[in-house]
């Protein structure tokens, strides 16, 4: 049995390049029309972090695996596009990592500043788990009561909802994902998780190109989200458009301290 089951996700992976894969320079341009309509002008995609939890506590250094949930589980760190198709994803962190720990352990971390991936202007949009950076646009840890910043959060966390559908249809759809019902006790089993983690990926977004689409009202989802939406602030391009200002000023403030050679990284 076990051959079999290698032997179809093998067969699956094959398909990886095509069903996984950054958008090139057309696709980033319909994604951020999309979400300019939103208010965000540049975005190209959304990025948040799941959890899939194991069933038994992983044999060696288990306890980096129990999360704030209380489970133990695995951190999955997913992009996506505004048809909640997944185009970037990297898994295997324990579950007790912040979700900014795993982003900086990607490959991705190293290529965000790369033209490749990214033309002038464009972004990645995420919650307050993340830090704000060139690439990188995330909603504020604190407001202070600064009605903009809040209405900014608003905004960003009602853009966000994409993502929480994503992870949320990508997990209805696969129930294993819901719960990994094996013990990790090498690293040859942690490496044979995230394969099966992969291969729902691709079939996930197998399906999305093909349109089949997933019914909310046949099939409900759970959403992971722990954001406050609200209804949208009034005149919310408007106050996306000041927000991103203030927020890429800060950024840049946090790049040039970056930059500086005592090494001060700003939160």
């Amino acid at each position: 049995m076990v051959n079999y089951t290698d032997r179809v996700m093998t067969a699956i992976e094959s398909a990886m390049g095509h069903e996984i894969a950054w958008p090139d320079r057309q696709e980033r341009v319909v994604n951020s029309a999309h979400f300019t309509g939103l208010g965000f002008l540049g975005c190209i995609g959304l990025v948040d972090g799941t959890l899939v939890k194991l069933s038994q506590r992983p044999r060696d250094d288990g306890e980096t695996c129990f999360d704030r949930k209380s489970n133990y589980s695995m951190n999955v760190q997913v992009i996506c596009d505004q048809n909640k198709r997944v185009i970037y994803f990297f898994a295997g962190m324990p579950g007790s990592c912040h979700d900014l720990t795993c982003l900086r352990r990607s490959s991705l971390w190293e290529r965000l500043g790369s033209a490749q991936l990214f033309d002038n202007g464009q972004y990645l949009l995420g919650d307050s788990g993340y830090i704000p950076l060139d690439r990188l646009v995330c909603s504020y840890k604190r407001t202070g009561g600064d009605m903009d910043k809040v209405d900014f959060n608003t905004c960003i966390a009602h853009a966000r909802v994409g993502n929480e559908h994503c992870i949320g249809i990508l997990k209805a759809r696969w129930h294993s994902l819901k719960e990994i019902r094996m013990q990790l006790r090498n690293p040859a089993e942690n490496a044979y998780v995230i394969r099966w983690i992969r291969c729902c990926i691709i079939l996930h977004n197998f399906l999305i190109w093909r349109r089949d689409e997933w019914s909310e009202d046949d099939h409900p989802i759970e959403l992971e989200t722990e954001d406050d939406l609200g209804p949208p602030p009034k005149g919310a391009r408007e106050c996306n458009r000041r927000g991103l200002e203030r927020r890429q000023a800060v950024q840049r403030i946090c790049l040039e301290i970056n930059r500086r050679p005592d090494g001060v990284f700003c939160r």
